[in-house]
């Protein structure tokens, strides 16, 4: 299938490059409201396609895909828009700011029959679900610690008196829709819909926030989950059980996991075989989806998204963390 490409970030080169590898999808055409960053960015992978009007490349008849790696707050925009004329969505995480969106989106999906996918690399690696069939060695669980914190560069420019999007709440910025996603659909992905959820943030001036902890509560064991754009952590994600403990490294992605078995301490790692351009599982499922039209699946991965995204509006508006497209 033949896909564009909006946004011209790194996380955008590490699409195309897992796209290539995939053999699944073609790039066709590089889109950017900047006409010129769209063609220096196009030049690289030489493609000849660019536009810098959505609606051109709305039109454009040779496009079946749309990669959307935009600032957060122009996702449902270009989403709604792309759909309506008949272009399947691949969206970067967190693909919307609220439920409302998210319902509408979908609605507009399904109209047109197309489908819509939030960008989670993380939930489609083999060494997830090697995780996820290893979960019940650790016997009962009792507490999960997840966590993503990694310092971000556009916090000394935000220190310098800058207000970088990812940390403008106009744009749908903050710790917790940019890096505490990954942990949260981690966690819903493994256990579930929570019984309820809190979230304690360091706010910043710019009215988001830098870092924060979000509690699950699930019917015998607490969830808690740290983010943070404004500090490093060097720590390891756990599941403790009453068996035992499951230990990985990062969020973002799984890389290799580690069972200590409580009574004999004996530690046992486990790992699968993974490509370090870890965006082709993603890829692989969603093209797989639009050929098969594997509903079931669908409806899978569209359910997940959306107890991902109430769980991350509520705990934010609880907190104050006003977006610019809520005042919409």
């Amino acid at each position: 299938m033949n896909y564009a490409t909006i946004g011209t970030s790194m996380i955008t080169e590490h699409f195309i490059e897992a796209a290539a590898e995939s053999g699944q999808l073609t790039l066709k055409a590089i889109y950017s409201r900047d006409l010129e960053k769209a063609t220096r960015f196009a030049n690289q992978y030489e493609v000849k396609l660019v536009f810098n009007q959505l609606d051109e490349l709305a039109s454009c008849e040779e496009i079946e895909v749309v990669y959307i790696a935009s600032p957060n707050s122009i996702h449902y925009e270009q989403a709604i828009f792309l759909m309506e004329h008949g272009k399947h969505i691949i969206c970067e995480k967190p693909m919307f700011t609220s439920m409302k969106e998210w319902e509408k989106a979908f609605e507009t999906a399904r109209k047109n029959n197309v489908f819509l996918f939030e960008a989670m690399r993380t939930i489609h690696t083999p060494n997830f679900k090697l995780l996820k069939d290893k979960i019940d060695c650790v016997g009962p669980i009792r507490n999960v610690n997840l966590q993503y914190m990694k310092y971000s560069s556009r916090y000394d420019q935000y220190l310098e008196g800058e207000v970088p999007n990812i940390f403008s709440a106009e744009f749908a910025g903050g710790a917790l829709v940019d890096l505490g996603v990954y942990p949260l659909y981690m966690a819903i992905a493994l256990f579930g819909e929570p019984e309820s959820s809190v979230y304690v943030p360091v706010m910043l001036k710019s009215g988001v926030d830098g870092g924060g902890t979000l509690v699950l509560k699930y019917n015998d064991f607490v969830c808690t989950i740290l983010c943070s754009k404004i500090t490093d952590s060097y720590g390891s994600n756990e599941i403790l059980g009453e068996k035992g403990n499951l230990i990985f490294p990062g969020s973002g992605t799984v890389e290799k996991i580690e069972f200590i078995d409580r009574e004999t301490k004996v530690c046992e790692p486990f790992s699968a075989a993974q490509t370090d351009k870890d965006m082709v599982y993603e890829i692989e499922v969603f093209t797989d989806i639009i050929k098969t039209g594997d509903q079931e699946r669908y409806e899978e991965l569209t359910n997940l998204s959306g107890l991902v995204l109430n769980i991350m509006e509520e705990a934010r508006k609880k907190c104050g963390i006003i977006f610019g497209p809520d005042k919409s």
